[in-house]
């Protein structure tokens, strides 16, 4: 691997192998990543703080380490990205606020630090709407990130740079956040691979506007990626208690490639009856089912009856959050997570739409995003986005999969044959 195009369309998985083995070094890596942001980033705008020169000494410390026979971790040498709301030291972290637009931490967050101490290299910070929140991603800081596969169109929010850096081969593997589905709908709409832990899975120190806790039970920090193995690869770093956010809990991390399909229980829908989707979406989630289908899973069309009570709830959530929640609302949100979990008593897994519609353009109607997001969001269970197909004008379409509680190896698994079959993450037309 030489060419630097191949460097950069790369997985990570590939890129920490070919390092390791001195088949490539890191400054090698990081220069291409460099000359590769230099050409796409000042049209797509994803990457708001590029740390070039920190990240070449990192590259440098990097090899001379490996050199030396340092003890190295899985993500040795290799660059990454983060949202701008999670905090890096000596690093603008503005999230898109102007009254944060010179705000230089001391310290990182501890996702950043825990990437960093498996040997990642930090490449830059990506786009976000103001304080990470919100489904399109503009700021009055910054500005607007464009898609790659159509400058025009949207990619979504909250995690929309980091969505359009990793699309656009300017990052190999970076790290979201996911309230309501502000990871999957942007790895949906810039093709690219992406995971929502469990609720309770990652820690929220030192990341803007996810105090964690109890009182955050709907967000999760998460890794996104080209390709799913960068997912199982980036996973078991970031999770774990820090000591700091009580949220954390101690389980143990299941391995995806035991996940065996035999027997597998799958259920899947196209169209949850209140947001239709748009015929090439549905037609792709039940190319994935059937996918599924052929590996020996066993696939029922169904959806969980109560999925017109998310939206609802969720709206209430949000009016209430600032004022402290109601009893009212605890109560039926309650209700819905046991209604969801009687339904997915009966299966392993649930494959679904992440949006009704694929990237749009112009300042369109978004009153229904997050309708196929937001149920899981409730439920606090993991969910993996991966690239499955495309419209007829080239716009990328994932499907979502869905796992019970700390089953990400079951959604991990599943999205990685989905990946196999359907083609996963395909390079923007031209480059």
């Amino acid at each position: 691997m030489t060419a630097r195009d191949d460097i950069v369309a790369a997985s990570a998985l590939t890129l920490a192998a070919a390092i390791r083995s001195r088949r490539l070094s890191s400054v090698e890596v990081v220069e291409a990543y460099l000359t590769r942001i230099d050409e796409a980033n000042p049209v797509i705008n994803a990457i708001v703080q590029v740390t070039a020169d920190a990240a070449l000494a990192d590259a440098r410390d990097a090899d001379a380490r490996l050199a030396h026979g340092d003890e190295t971790g899985p993500l040795h040498g290799v660059p990454f990205t983060v949202k701008d709301i999670c905090e890096t030291a000596g690093v603008i972290s503005a999230a898109g606020m102007p009254e944060r637009a010179a705000c230089t931490p001391d310290r990182d967050a501890v996702v950043v630090a825990r990437m960093k101490s498996a040997g990642a290299i930090l490449l830059g910070k990506t786009n976000c709407p103001p304080g990470g929140e919100g489904g399109e991603t503009t700021n009055p800081v910054y500005g607007r990130t464009g898609n790659p596969y159509g400058i025009d169109r949207t990619v979504g929010g909250s995690s929309g740079g980091e969505a359009a850096a990793i699309a656009a081969c300017m990052s190999p593997i970076g790290i979201g956040s996911d309230s309501g589905g502000s990871i999957r709908v942007p790895a949906h709409f810039c093709g690219i691979a992406s995971l929502k832990p469990t609720s309770g899975r990652v820690p929220a120190t030192g990341t803007l506007n996810l105090p964690g806790g109890m009182s955050d039970y709907r967000s999760q920090i998460g890794p996104m990626a080209r390709y799913v193995d960068d997912l199982s690869l980036a996973f078991p770093i970031l999770a774990g208690e820090d000591g700091r956010d009580s949220a954390v809990i101690p389980m143990p991390i299941g391995d995806a490639a035991a996940v065996r399909f035999p027997g597998l229980r799958v259920a899947w829908y196209g169209d949850d009856g209140l947001a239709t989707p748009t015929p090439s979406i549905m037609a792709t989630v039940a190319a994935a089912a059937d996918a599924l289908r052929q590996h020996g899973a066993a696939l029922v069309e169904a959806r969980p009856p109560c999925l017109p009570d998310a939206r609802p709830i969720t709206e209430r959530y949000w009016q209430t959050s600032a004022n402290g929640f109601t009893t009212d609302l605890m109560r039926d949100w309650d209700a819905f997570r046991t209604a969801m979990l009687s339904f997915i008593a009966h299966f392993d897994a649930i494959v679904c739409p992440v949006d009704y519609r694929c990237a749009t353009s112009g300042s369109n109607d978004t009153s229904l995003r997050f309708n196929y997001t937001l149920p899981f969001s409730l439920c606090g269970w993991p969910c993996v986005v991966v690239r499955a197909g495309m419209d007829s004008e080239g716009m990328p379409i994932g499907v979502q999969i869905v796992a019970r509680s700390f089953r990400e190896d079951m959604a991990l698994a599943i999205g990685r044959q989905i990946e196999g079959a359907l083609g996963g993450w395909q390079a923007v037309p031209g480059e």
